[in-house]
């Protein structure tokens, strides 16, 4: 009886043992490593782009770092792997990849049937067209493209837009595809095609890498929704969790007026939103708890905004005005200030 029970013990605990690896997820596993493994295009300025050294910039790249600061205290604990729109969906369903980071567009079929989640939106966006106004003086707008041959990348949304654009104003077009982002802007510029679209940010982006950007033109018409936004796999709600909330805490923090700046000051604010975000003890000198209800520190967003800043600064320092991009906050500006980016509060 003794050694059946001692057996039943041993069972038991190889059970609760086999359970709980069985439970043990994404942010276990990046702990373990020491690292955030990163999703990220193959280059775009502003969003996720490498220079000579491979030392990676954009608002996508800021995005992972600010995971890193959240989970380690530390935004360089993140390794970035360039993905074409090819690949990128496999990477983050294989597990190559903890977060996807790549100018995204969030839908309903990527949401799942595809077994992924969205975090949030990063950058509202919509599809647009660039011409080549030195050629094209005449063309103002995409509704004069009837005939035109349209470059674009293999793998997006952006096919399917152009098809329904074209089709529902009675156009014809003639549709040249690439896999590679490099591929499509060499093809664009060497004439085997009269127009590229992709997202708007994105055509902005490349026109920089044009002998004479001033040159090409984007049209006005945005001709879709492109929601784009971090992605991570369906079924480890706690590592979404983390994702999830690191984007509100940079919505929340630019919100509240909290900046890498003034963080630590804003430590002694009597606003109870601040006091929950940078986790400040409660007046019985308890803690808050909001950190730990995600699995992190209770510092976890001090940590954030000390590394990378709020959502403004992130926006500004990459994409923004004084940047070559010189993009307005528009739809990505606060929802106070008529835009469309708003944080779920933390309470």
């Amino acid at each position: 009886m003794k050694n059946k029970f001692i057996s039943m013990l041993i069972g038991a605990a190889v059970s609760l043992t086999a359970a709980a690896a069985a439970n043990a997820g994404t942010l276990d596993d990046v702990r373990q490593k020491g690292f955030v493994q990163c999703g990220v295009s193959q280059g775009l300025i502003g969003f996720s782009n490498p220079d000579e050294q491979n030392n990676w910039t954009g608002l996508d790249v800021d995005f992972c770092r600010a995971v890193a600061a959240a989970i380690f205290n530390d935004p360089s604990k993140v390794k970035f792997t360039p993905l074409s729109a090819k690949e990128r969906f496999t990477a983050l369903q294989s597990g190559e990849i903890d977060i996807l980071s790549r100018n995204t567009t969030w839908t309903m079929s990527r949401d799942t049937s595809l077994g992924l989640k969205f975090a949030g939106v990063m950058y509202y966006d919509g599809q647009g067209f660039l011409i080549n106004s030195k050629k094209y003086p005449d063309v103002k707008s995409a509704l004069q493209l009837a005939g035109a041959t349209v470059c674009t990348q293999t793998g997006t949304t952006t096919e399917l837009n152009l098809a329904d654009f074209f089709k529902a104003n009675n156009m014809e077009y003639k549709l040249v595809a690439f896999e590679k982002n490099e591929e499509v802007l060499a093809a664009y510029k060497d004439g085997r095609c009269d127009v590229y679209t992709t997202d708007q940010s994105g055509l902005y982006a490349e026109r920089l890498k044009l002998p004479n950007p001033e040159e090409h033109v984007v049209l006005p018409e945005l001709i879709s929704k492109e929601p784009l936004g971090p992605v991570v796999r369906q079924g480890d709600d706690a590592w979404f969790n983390v994702v999830k909330w690191t984007y509100f805490a940079l919505i929340n923090a630019e919100e509240l007026g909290v900046d890498s700046k003034n963080v630590e000051e804003m430590k002694s604010s009597k606003n109870p939103e601040v006091q929950r975000l940078l986790g400040v003890a409660n007046s019985d000198g308890s803690a808050a708890g909001f950190g730990t209800g995600i699995g992190l520190d209770e510092n976890w967003a001090e940590n954030i905004i000390k590394a990378v800043g709020n959502y403004g600064e992130i926006f500004e320092r990459n994409v923004g005005l004084n940047t070559p991009l010189k993009i307005a906050r528009g739809k990505n500006a606060l929802w106070a200030q008529g835009g469309l980016q708003y944080g779920m509060p933390i309470r």
